[in-house]
């Protein structure tokens, strides 16, 4: 995979932007193609920290920076134009102009720009894997030397060479998409937008093969950026003439920037269990890897660790698996930094940590509320002490690998950011101030934030807060009042590829009866979970609002499932912690039985009530 512009379905469809090749957006003014150059130039430089040359002909810095921003963050671009951001817009702009300043993002917008000018940069910026020209103009103008029909098509044959003897992506836009302009050009690939309202199609042509995809993308013009369609997998839609080679990929989450959640909202969570790729129930992983994704490099750093523990131990199961288990916080650490390589986006390791975020002692708790479960149905269990209601049988149902599961989840990228207004923006994570405990009147299901009972204003964390959403809008309750938040823009893609190697390693242990492996993935991440906060076992990373989010979220896992079964029509008796549930009636007409990530197993069976000793 290449370069990403930021955009997954064009990636997807260009297999991103490779060394060595030369890419003429083509569109008429207005229609995007400078921001597609601006977007590939963003997500490289700020996101992955490749060193970019950003050629600026008829642009200032001011005009580049100011679409960045907008398109990041994201905030209006007309405000922020005109100075008329909030003051957390101004904040995070701020926050985001010094991450600008210390990104390898070389920008020149001399007025004396010509294609040779740029081919002589290129040596001077060591490690240089991208050039972007934005823009080369079809009207001619004295002051521009990119300008102009003649000078365009030199510029084209100098950028091309340029990317072929270089082994440089190289990425220009153009203001026309005058088809016989562009096929007198005869570049490697073109990729033409032509604009319809809010919606940009593109149809990406070689030279040698014709049109070979059309896609559909979404043009957020109040941002400065072209995102990805809702729906993006209904494109692209391949020429049928000639289909597209495939493309191996890595990860299949949608690409993030720093401050700044998926263009898309964020679904409404499910009483299922979350899915790998999409957010309603999903099969097992294929026999080819997680979600059809090649994880083999990553799973095979489990398997190798556990071999040679097997191997130092002399097969002996028991000490080679205590001896993973006290190396499982190190192992993952490294899997997760493995698995973050390439990635669209580089999250805050160690931030400030917030007052309320510190533990107050050393064994001691911080300030945030946990939906923490420990419920039990007791007009029902009052019931039937009272003989008011037949005896029943329970099942005592256990949820696998909850935390693992939890990985899925809204964690802020970067450090919090204070707003005294309050509110909740579904683009941002962190912690919320709720003026007082939620309440809660419904006896036959557990209260979503737990049983604890405290007076006075709390301090609840995002994966509780989207729960309390959700239930408001179930009509359980009402919508939270949120009064002060601190934040950050949010992504469900920091830990994604982490959860899903672990998953594949753990169903291959599974169907190969290997406990050792199962035990030490186990580990793995209830320890990552565990230590992200304020622990002296993990020195790599300082998160305690992703560790409460991450332990938040596998609360709310459980929650929708009981919910899930009280509207199946089974009766939620007990749910505990993260992993139980207790239910009367036929639970496997609800859940699918097994070890699986997404399945669910039986425990025990116990009578209620139950028979005194006599």
């Amino acid at each position: 995979m290449g370069l990403s512009t930021g955009i997954r379905t064009l990636d997807d469809a260009l297999g991103g932007l490779q060394p060595g090749r030369f890419y003429l957006v083509a569109a008429a003014p207005g229609a995007g193609s400078s921001l597609i150059a601006t977007a590939a130039a963003r997500t490289s430089a700020l996101d992955q920290h490749h060193p970019v040359l950003y050629a600026a002909s008829g642009l200032t810095r001011a005009d580049i920076a100011a679409r960045i921003v907008a398109a990041h963050l994201p905030v209006d671009y007309r405000r922020l134009r005109a100075g008329r951001l909030t003051p957390t817009e101004q904040d995070d702009t701020a926050a985001l102009h010094h991450h600008l300043a210390q990104a390898p993002l070389y920008i020149d917008d001399g007025t004396d720009l010509t294609t040779d000018a740029i081919a002589e940069s290129v040596p001077d910026l060591p490690g240089l894997a991208l050039v972007v020209v934005d823009r080369l103009q079809t009207t001619e103008d004295p002051r521009l030397p990119l300008s102009g029909p003649a000078q365009i098509t030199d510029a084209a044959q100098t950028l091309a060479h340029l990317a072929r003897t270089h082994e440089l992506a190289v990425l220009a836009a153009v203001d026309t998409d005058d088809p016989q302009l562009i096929a007198a050009l005869s570049l490697d690939i073109t990729i033409t937008l032509t604009r319809d309202a809010d919606q940009i199609h593109a149809t990406i042509t070689e030279r040698d093969l014709g049109p070979q995809a059309t896609l559909t993308l979404h043009a957020d013009l109040a941002h400065a950026r072209i995102t990805d369609p809702t729906h993006p997998y209904a494109s692209p839609t391949p020429a049928p003439q000639t289909p597209p080679a495939a493309t191996p990929h890595t990860t299949a989450q949608t690409p993030q920037v720093p401050l700044q959640a998926p263009t898309s909202p964020p679904p409404d969570p499910r009483p299922s269990q979350p899915a790998p790729t999409a957010h309603t129930a999903a099969p097992p992983p294929p026999q080819g890897g997680y979600a059809n994704r090649d994880y083999s490099y990553f799973t095979g750093m489990i398997t190798r660790a556990v071999d040679e523990a097997l191997h130092d131990h002399d097969g002996d199961v028991t000490a080679a698996t205590e001896a993973l288990v006290k190396k499982a916080v190190p192992n993952a650490m490294a899997l997760f930094e493995a698995t973050r390589v390439g990635g669209n986006y580089e999250h805050t390791v160690y931030p400030e940590t917030l007052e309320f975020l510190r533990k107050k002692t050393k064994d001691g708790a911080d300030e945030i509320w946990e939906g923490r479960h420990n419920w039990t149905n007791t007009h029902l269990t009052e019931a039937l002490q009272n003989g008011i209601h037949p005896p029943i049988t329970v099942n005592a149902l256990d949820t696998n690998a909850s935390f693992l599961s939890a990985f899925k989840t809204h964690l802020p990228i970067g450090a919090l950011i204070h707003d005294p207004n309050g509110g909740f923006d579904p683009k941002r994570s962190g912690i919320y101030r709720l003026p007082a405990r939620p309440t809660w009147h419904h006896p036959h299901l557990p209260d979503p934030i737990g049983n604890r009972r405290e007076d006075g204003p709390v301090l609840l964390d995002d994966a509780t807060i989207r729960l309390l959403i959700r239930c408001a809008r179930l009509g359980l309750c009402e919508a939270p009042h949120i009064t002060e938040c601190w934040t950050s823009g949010a992504s469900e893609g920091l830990l994604e590829k982490f959860r899903r190697v672990l998953t594949e390693a753990r169903t291959n242990a599974i169907e190969t009866d290997s406990t050792v492996t199962v035990e030490y993935i186990k580990a793995m991440y209830s320890k990552f979970t565990s230590t992200i906060g304020e622990s002296s076992a993990n020195r790599d990373i300082r998160r305690p609002d992703w560790m409460h989010i991450i332990r938040s979220q596998a609360f709310a896992n459980l929650w929708y499932k009981s919910h899930r079964a009280h509207s199946n029509g089974l009766t939620v008796v007990r749910v505990r912690g993260t992993d139980e549930l207790h239910v009367t009636g036929d639970w496997r007409t609800v859940f699918t039985e097994g070890r699986l990530t997404t399945q669910m197993k039986q425990k025990d069976q116990y009578p209620l009530p139950r028979k005194s000793a006599r």
